[in-house]
């Protein structure tokens, strides 16, 4: 199964079916996607499932419908066992951006981290899942994909947001903040916690 998010609503790219469906449940051949994004935008659902027995087939016939740009970003914890945030667009996120033209993954990942928070001394210590949503730019809509990373630094010096990208802030995070700041963030970040 894949969840996509659009505007902060689930859509859930399924093969399997259940008693439990409910009226938010689309066969893929039974709905239009266009005419699904106008009514995701009005903000008539909670959520929405499209269905098709092969998911393979299911999520090529969905990401044709977009552009698709692919980033990296990490889950970074220092040696006090704190995690590291960014603060962008009156969210708490984490660090994440686009993967260069013949870059790695994994590499993107680290770089984006060094560049949007300054710290450094970054291992990655193991893939996370892949998160997915949907943003408009320039009038086209635009599937991200984005690939995580669990890190671990042991870098105490001075964090510096890189301001150009709208980063205002850049902390480490203990436990408790963690949950707070999970109040006031995007729900593909809540996935990876």
């Amino acid at each position: 199964m894949y969840t996509i998010f659009y505007n902060e609503i689930p859509i859930l790219l399924t093969d399997s079916l259940s008693k439990d469906t409910d009226d938010n449940f689309y066969y893929l051949n039974s709905v239009c996607l266009n005419e699904l994004a106008s009514q995701l935008k009005s903000n008539k659902f909670t959520h929405v499932i499209l269905y098709h027995s092969d998911i393979k087939v299911l999520w090529k016939i969905f990401k044709s419908h977009f552009k698709i740009e692919k980033a990296a970003g990490g889950l970074v914890k220092n040696q006090k066992g704190e995690m590291l945030f960014i603060y962008r667009f009156d969210k708490w996120d984490l660090p994440k951006g686009k993967i260069e033209k013949g870059e790695s993954k994994n590499d993107a990942a680290i770089r984006e981290v060094e560049e949007e928070c300054g710290v450094e001394g970054l291992v990655i210590q193991k893939k996370l899942q892949k998160t997915y949503h949907i943003f408009q730019r320039n009038g086209s809509e635009i599937l991200k994909i984005t690939y995580w990373y669990a890190m671990e630094t042991e870098f105490s010096g001075r964090l510096r947001p890189q301001l150009e990208e709208g980063i205002t802030k850049v902390v480490f995070k203990d436990d408790e903040e963690v949950k707070k700041a999970l109040e006031n963030t995007y729900e593909n970040i809540k996935l990876l916690f």
